[in-house]
């Protein structure tokens, strides 16, 4: 457990984890709800944005003749290893940044 509160009065660890636990529901709920924490911020904008390209992924996916949907398969395996290995990160306190959405979530958060 983390011992730091975010301003939704969770633990930074448990607010985090929600962030990924409900994809684009909770985090965009703890991005409008936090004030303070930039772990729960960080992880909110990572989820929206990892989860959110393997949306945009499979609807592109579908316009692949042949491949597509071995495409949408990876995507959605990708997704679900996504998923479970950010719940465990966050819920143990990890500042664990993903490839590509990472940075991306680093520099719109500066922007907050």
């Amino acid at each position: 457990m983390s011992p730091f509160k975010s301003s939704t009065g969770l633990d930074e660890n448990i607010a985090a984890a929600i962030c990924y636990l409900f994809t684009f529901i909770g985090a965009i709920v703890m991005l409008a709800l936090e004030k303070r924490s930039r772990y729960v911020m960080f992880h909110a904008l990572q989820s929206l944005f990892a989860f959110g390209f393997i949306v945009v992924g499979h609807i592109l996916s579908g316009l692949v003749p042949l491949f597509g949907p071995l495409l949408a398969a990876m995507l959605s395996l990708l997704g679900f290893v996504i998923w479970i290995v950010m719940l465990v990160a966050t819920l143990q306190g990890k500042w664990l940044k993903l490839p590509l959405v990472g940075d991306l979530a680093d520099k719109q958060m500066r922007k907050l």
